[in-house]
């Protein structure tokens, strides 16, 4: 074993261990108090979409939150009731009730934790975008009929959990819809987006939550609100128990328990990514599976509800400042002292404005731009996402995924078949490394000649989903910022959409870092694959050229060199700071 018990050290140990002072605190309060303003009418929302009651997302977020910030392999990650389950959730409390629930998230916190300790978070991370996109999506268009109710105030004494009976329940009973309601539910869409374009550091989801509660408490509207469905809040965290567990339920709810662990992990380790490529740091997927899985086993105590990593609250919250994952424990904090305090005003809260809330961020889901990325690249691609999405919404998310992984992985071979041959090199999936005695510690030497100041990158091999991970580590691997950037193409045959994402976002960054980029090689499909998922602003900042010799003419200021050679893949082995990924 030797140091690998390091892998599963918390990112808040070894950050602490790194360092930490009074400036970094301040900015993690800031970033914790800013988090928790978000946090808290979704929360709410994301409970009372679910089928609970609205202080059940609160102490979801307060417990689970605070456990995936202080135990987790991310610095950023937030974490609480997210989107994803709503619909998951709902299913499972209408077949099987609250504490079939309880039990399902115990189990998937414990398989969770077991998936982290087997070191599986290396595989879960490779799930390729057109499945990611697919069920997002699907979980989009759910979370947005789920609301239809509350949106136009319509009188449904129960609602079926899957999508084609629900609108048939719905559309019966048209004739009970509240004009009210639907005005508020308008204008608070209507508000969020309006503050998200125009002043976007504003906590949107509230100001326009208080105003909502305002407006209805003073003219008397009459629309529904938290008091009128729910009655008093109870503030207050619950004592752990397991009273609810039922020794004979438990192979029943067995396949609710693997969905919600497998869709927890899933989301968790993409919403660690998506802070990784926000702020070149790197996350440890292992230790975030274990983490998750103790804050799921400590919901599921209290009463609350599964929980996994946030995207867009990470996002904030790294907007926000944020150093270290005290920022997260310190969110927790203040939702649990907002808890405590507000609790007699949130009852006014219409339940309109928490549907224009759910909208708002079923919208985000839906990811309408990547979906129509990915409809225009390969069939296979299309084929995947199409399966996954459909499947989402009219079946059953688990069969989508393992739909959808079934199908990328024939697409996937079928586009290896077609390959010649593909160079050797160190394994595509790679495991994580700690924070105290990484092996990618040591200085970056350039090749080929050039100058320290150049950054050189030679990717080998196929660009696909289970290799994008390595384009998204390139940059920890060049150093310090370099002048230009050179990336070597020429032996790459194949991009898929994952990894040509991977690929825009590499190249963002070394925009951001460097005055030039230059891209050595491309052969056709990549350059395709390029046009078809890397924005126009980015790809017009990037100069491509044919061969080495052109570019190394270039960054040492002679521009003047022909590009027009005839590209090939370099011989010999990867010189330092290159990179093979096949």
């Amino acid at each position: 074993m030797g140091n690998d018990w390091k892998l599963f050290l918390p990112k808040a140990v070894t950050v602490l261990r790194q360092g930490y002072g009074p400036t970094d605190f301040r900015a993690d309060t800031f970033a914790g108090l800013t988090v928790a303003v978000v946090a808290l009418p979704l929360a709410m929302a994301l409970a009372i979409a679910s089928g609970a009651t609205p202080e059940v997302g609160l102490i979801t977020a307060i417990v689970a939150g605070f456990l995936i910030s202080a135990l987790g392999g991310s610095r950023f990650q937030i974490g609480g009731p997210t989107g994803a389950f709503v619909v998951i959730v709902y299913g499972v409390i209408s077949k099987y009730g609250y504490d079939g629930l309880l039990m399902a998230t115990l189990m998937a916190g414990g398989i969770l934790v077991v998936a982290g300790l087997a070191r599986v978070g290396t595989l879960i991370k490779y799930i390729p975008d057109p499945v990611t996109t697919g069920f997002t999506s699907g979980i989009a268009v759910i979370i947005m009929a789920s609301q239809v109710k509350d949106i136009l105030g319509l009188e449904a004494a129960a609602v079926p959990a899957e999508l084609i009976p629900k609108l048939q329940a719905l559309w019966a009973v048209r004739d009970t819809v509240s004009l009210p309601a639907l005005g508020l539910s308008a204008a608070c869409v209507a508000g969020i987006l309006l503050l998200r374009r125009h002043a976007p550091r504003l906590p949107g989801f509230l100001i326009i939550t208080v105003l909502a509660a305002a407006v209805v408490a003073l003219t008397q509207w009459p629309v529904e609100t938290i008091g009128s469905r729910f009655g008093e809040m109870n503030a207050r965290l619950p004592t752990p128990s397991l009273a609810f567990w039922r020794w004979d339920n438990a192979m029943e709810l067995l396949p609710s328990a693997l969905t919600i662990a497998l869709l927890a992990g899933v989301e968790s380790l993409l919403s660690a990514v998506v802070g990784d490529q926000m702020t070149g740091r790197r996350h440890r997927s292992n230790v975030e599976l274990v983490a998750q899985g103790v804050a799921n086993v400590a919901s599921a105590a209290v009463g609350g509800l599964p929980a996994t990593g946030a995207i867009a609250r990470t996002a904030t919250n790294i907007r926000s400042g944020a150093r270290s994952p005290v920022a997260g424990m310190l969110h927790a904090v203040f939702l649990l002292l907002f808890m405590l305090l507000l609790s007699p005003v949130m009852k006014l809260v219409p339940m309109a404005a928490l549907a224009a809330i759910l909208v708002v961020v079923a919208l985000n889901m839906a990811e309408a731009h990547r979906f129509r990325l990915i409809l225009r690249t390969s069939n296979g691609d299309r084929a995947v996402l199409l399966a996954t999405f459909g499947l989402t919404v009219l079946v059953d998310l688990t069969v989508a995924i393992e739909v959808g992984m079934v199908l990328a992985a024939f697409v996937f071979m079928h586009r290896m078949a077609g390959l010649a041959s593909i160079e050797g090199g160190p394994p595509i999936i790679e495991g994580d490394e700690d924070d105290l005695g990484s092996r990618r510690g040591g200085r970056y030497t350039p090749n080929q000649g050039l100058p320290a100041d150049i950054g050189v990158l030679t990717f080998r091999g196929p660009l696909f989903f289970g290799s994008a991970a390595v384009v998204k580590d390139a940059l920890d691997r060049i150093g310090a910022r370099k002048r230009a950037y050179v990336l070597r193409l020429e032996a790459v045959p194949m991009l898929d959409p994952t990894g040509a994402f991977a690929l825009g976002d590499l190249l963002k960054r070394l925009l951001d870092e460097g005055d030039e980029v230059l891209i050595v090689g491309a052969g056709h499909g990549v350059l395709r694959a390029l046009l078809q998922t890397v924005p126009k602003p980015v790809l017009k900042r990037v100069r491509f050229v044919r061969t080495f010799e052109a570019a190394r003419k270039r960054v040492l200021g002679r521009s003047d060199a022909p590009e027009n050679e005839a590209a090939g893949p370099p011989s010999g082995e990867p010189a330092a700071g290159q990179i093979t990924t096949g």
